[in-house]
This record gives C-alpha cells, sequence and structure tokens, in this order.
C-alpha cells in the first residue's frame, strides 16, 4: 500500500514539473541528484538565455549556488550535450536537490568550451524560501566560475569549497 502511494506521489510530482516546464518557452526540466548527505531540499533553477546570446552553445555548463553559512548545491554539468543547449532567448528548468539553506545568497557558473554563452538571469526557488535572482546578462569566461554574491559579512573565498579543474 505504502509502494502504491510512493509511485502516485512521483507521478504526481513528475506530471507537475512537465506541466510547468510546458508553460515556459523552449524550456528543458532536468532533475540533477547531488551527492550531499545532510537534510536534503530540492531547488527549482530557472535560467534565462539572453536573446544577444550565440544561437546556443555545446559548451559545458556547470552550477553551484548557497549560503553565507557554506551549505553549497553543485551541478557539475546541467547542460545536455545530445541537444542545442541554452539557446537564444530560451528559459530552462532544473531540479536540484541539496542541502537545506535558510538564505541562497550566491550563485556561480562556469562555461567550459569554445562557443560563448550569455545567461540573462537565473531564478531560485526552494522550499520555505523567498525566490532570488541573479541577473548577468553578461558573456561568461571559459573555464572560470562567474557568479553574483550578496553574503553579507563573508568573504567571496569561503564560499567554494570544491576543487574545480
Amino acid at each position: 500500500m505504502a509502494k502504491g502511494r510512493w509511485v502516485i506521489l512521483l507521478f504526481s510530482f513528475f506530471f507537475t514539473a512537465s506541466c510547468f516546464a510546458n508553460h515556459l518557452q523552449q524550456s528543458a526540466a532536468i532533475f540533477i541528484p547531488s551527492n550531499q548527505t545532510e537534510r536534503s531540499c530540492l531547488y527549482t533553477v530557472i535560467i534565462k538565455t539572453s536573446c544577444s546570446s550565440t544561437p546556443y552553445t555545446t559548451d559545458k555548463i556547470s552550477l553551484a549556488f548557497g549560503d553565507a553559512y557554506g551549505k553549497e548545491v553543485y551541478a557539475p554539468r546541467i547542460d545536455d550535450p545530445n541537444t542545442r543547449a541554452f539557446e537564444r532567448c530560451s528559459t530552462y528548468v532544473f531540479e536540484i536537490r541539496g542541502p537545506c539553506m535558510d538564505v541562497i545568497c550566491y550563485l556561480y557558473l562556469l562555461k567550459n568550451g569554445s562557443d560563448g554563452w550569455k545567461p540573462e538571469s537565473a531564478k531560485v526557488y526552494g522550499p520555505d524560501l523567498r525566490a532570488i535572482t541573479f541577473y548577468f546578462d553578461t558573456f561568461l569566461p571559459d573555464g572560470k566560475w562567474f557568479g553574483i554574491t550578496s553574503c553579507a559579512g563573508v568573504s567571496n573565498s569561503a564560499f567554494f569549497s570544491y576543487a574545480f579543474l
């Protein structure tokens, strides 16, 4: 009986997520599992590509966001190498699981490749969180983390505990 409820719950979640994604122009909903071990929460990240970006990119795109207390979510590759990912003027939806946070105060993107990509914005929704939008509207540098930090009283160097290549 309990197994049947989980199947119905999962079906309802994916149906709702797919309906939400279908209402966005040129969107893609991708679930990215996390390597986090503590209590986790599900976050929705909506990334909008600028209309002045390249037509699409084959570059590898990674994402990291977190709070001022060291909790972070890292998604090593959010692009889909089998499609024309992050097309100009498009919106993409990602479901990412990670540690529960009170306030998200930074978001960084990493682009590896030579196509070029210009994100307009990234918006993060989480349980019991006010949605926060990070505005980019610039071409990302190649091979370097680029992002926005609004965490008060903590230096930018304290945020990333990962070693990125």
